[in-house]
């Protein structure tokens, strides 16, 4: 070992540049390799917190060929009731809101605004809580809540948060009471870490035409799962659904059974806001990880082999005054794997600094080395075989001439030497064009993504998040904000456009004929009246209907409304409701 030492220390004196270069070429590659499987992993094993992960489903529903991920109660109600072999289903709202509200604290009250969902008290039978405080019955009261440690500590420090009233953020109501605690869920998670209230008993609980809920099951054993499907369609009363906006007939329903395990993949279901990745995408950075690695190995191995020609005929003296061949090959085998193991070392250093920088936020896994002391093993386990196989080979070749043929001539120039070189050479070039090419068409299609027109002007446009209390003086807001010049015009929105789709899960009859079908899909942004609607060339078509605005795209125009072009009329003698082309 102090041979191989000293060898190391020798070499790095001899080669300081040549060592340097290998270190910060596999120092980089280790860093970016752990970089790209931090996000392989996160996506590979999403929902795997949940045990018994492959025996939860969600169920989607197939309307007029197109697959949806909503579904109304009494349709999910029917399937858990339909088979024993269903432990449990629950409900979840399909969408999240920010809810402003308030708590009481150190006899102060406080405002804070978090992300809120509704759920069916089974929600804690069908995913698996990890409860700090309360058990899994924390849903079945009344205005019961459900929030995650992290949101506990910031809202109630040290103290218990059972029984703490969450308060209206200007009524001073208490709109809900926390019963349970669970531990902080991973971010690869479908079960985020939120504020969970119980859904009203009687929301929608016989609307068959409602569809607004994502449903999600257990089974005993996940073999079953595809038969009680099929008996459920098979056995169903659909006239249950007679006198609703659904139609199991004509509606061409069909259901569909997704795993926990595959929702993550799951791409092609609409009104489905459950975070998603593409598999191909996934497969396409693991693969890239291994050509970066592969491409610094060849670089560690070029730079090897280009130090032969001076490296030789030292090695083979120390064979002609006696020296096995095997200890030589050790020797400069464990400069190899010392190199490539301080290079990790080093990628570590890199890999803390990228933490706190903006690679983090490229990236959906959490960085933290200690969350990821996994991944950063196997790095170094990697790091020791890179060593091993860079340096293997070049060792070997190196001692395995004849001490005359080297003393005597170059071997650099030899046809041997030169074979050697142009092969890795030629390697690491192909790998290299490939990734940037692929790096070409990814940042093409970015660019694409970001430039692409959105349909309205987005510049100069001013974006203010509002609370609850001056969402209730949006006149007076609009006035003192139209005394500063400069201001052109301001208008008011549940979200800001484009920035998420918002959809109905209810119908709408025009001269008793529906132009919004549910599940259609047909609002996309909600505006209040107050104000004016600055947008110069909207593709979009806007109708008013009480006291908010509704935006439709052309396809759903065409379809539906062409007659209702231009039309106004009274809606309770108070609104105006007409549709405008922008």
């Amino acid at each position: 070992m102090k041979t191989i030492l000293r060898n190391f220390i020798s070499v790095l004196r001899r080669f300081r540049m040549a060592t340097l270069l290998n270190i910060l070429g596999l120092s980089i590659a280790f860093a970016a390799f752990m970089v790209i499987m931090m996000q392989v992993s996160y996506d590979y094993t999403f929902d795997s917190c949940q045990p018994e992960s492959e025996a939860i489903y969600r169920m989607d529903m197939q309307y007029q060929g197109e697959q949806v991920a909503i579904m109304s109660r009494p349709l999910a109600r029917a399937f858990t009731e339909s088979s024993p072999h269903i432990k449990a289903g629950t409900l979840m709202t399909s969408w999240t809101s920010d809810g402003f509200y308030s708590v009481e604290r150190s006899g102060e009250i406080q405002n804070f605004q978090d992300p809120i969902a509704t759920v069916t008290p089974d929600f804690t039978r069908v995913f698996h809580f990890d409860m700090v405080e309360g058990d899994e019955t924390a849903l079945e009261q009344p205005k019961s809540a459900m929030i995650p440690e992290s949101i506990a500590n910031r809202l109630f420090g040290n103290e218990s948060a059972i029984g703490k009233q969450l308060m209206g953020g200007t009524s001073g109501k208490v709109v809900a009471i926390v019963n349970g605690v669970f531990k902080d869920f991973p971010r690869n998670s479908s079960v985020r870490n939120i504020i969970y209230l119980q859904m009203d008993p009687k929301e929608n609980y016989d609307e068959w035409g409602n569809s607004n809920y994502y449903f999600f099951f257990r089974m005993d054993d996940p073999a079953n799962a595809e038969d009680v499907k099929e008996n459920f369609k098979k056995n169903f009363d659909k006239t249950k659904m007679a006198g609703s906006d659904l139609d199991w007939e004509r509606d061409k329903i069909d259901l569909h059974i997704t795993p926990l395990t595959q929702l993550h993949f799951l791409t092609n279901a609409s009104y489905d806001s459950m975070p998603k990745a593409s598999r191909q995408t996934v497969q396409v950075l693991f693969a890239i990880a291994f050509i970066i690695l592969l491409i610094a190995g060849i670089n560690f191995t070029n730079f090897s082999t280009a130090l032969t020609p001076m490296r030789i005929k030292s090695i083979n003296t120390q064979k002609v005054l006696g020296s096995p061949d095997s200890l030589l090959r050790l020797s400069l085998l464990g400069e190899a794997v010392i190199i490539s193991f301080v290079a990790f070392l080093i990628s570590l250093v890199v890999l803390h600094l990228a933490e706190n920088s903006f690679i983090a936020s490229l990236v959906d896994a959490d960085m933290s080395l200690g969350v990821q002391w996994k991944i950063i093993g196997v790095t170094g386990i990697i790091a020791l075989l890179v060593g091993a196989l860079a340096g293997g080979y070049p060792a070997c070749y190196i001692t395995s001439f004849p001490p005359a043929l080297v003393l005597k001539g170059s071997f650099g120039l030899s046809p041997k030497g030169r074979v050697l070189r142009s092969t890795l050479v030629s390697i690491q070039f192909i790998a290299s064009f490939i990734l940037i090419i692929g790096s070409l068409f990814m940042f093409l299609q970015n660019h694409y993504m970001q430039s692409a027109p959105l349909g309205y002007d987005k510049d100069e446009l001013i974006v203010v998040e509002l609370n609850s209390k001056i969402n209730k003086n949006l006149s007076v807001l609009e006035s003192e904000i139209k005394t500063f010049s400069g201001i052109e015009a301001i208008t008011c929105a549940d979200q800001i456009l484009s920035s998420r789709d918002y959809y109905m899960g209810w119908g709408r009859n025009y001269n008793d004929k529906p132009f919004c079908a549910v599940g259609s899909g047909c609002i996309l942004w909600r505006i209040s009246l107050v104000g004016e609607l600055c947008l110069p060339y909207s593709d979009l078509l806007v109708g008013i209907s009480g006291s908010l605005c509704y935006c439709f795209g052309h396809y759903f125009y065409n379809r539906y409304l062409p007659e209702l072009a231009s039309s106004k009329f009274e809606s309770g003698g108070k609104y105006k409701v007409g549709v405008i082309r922008l």
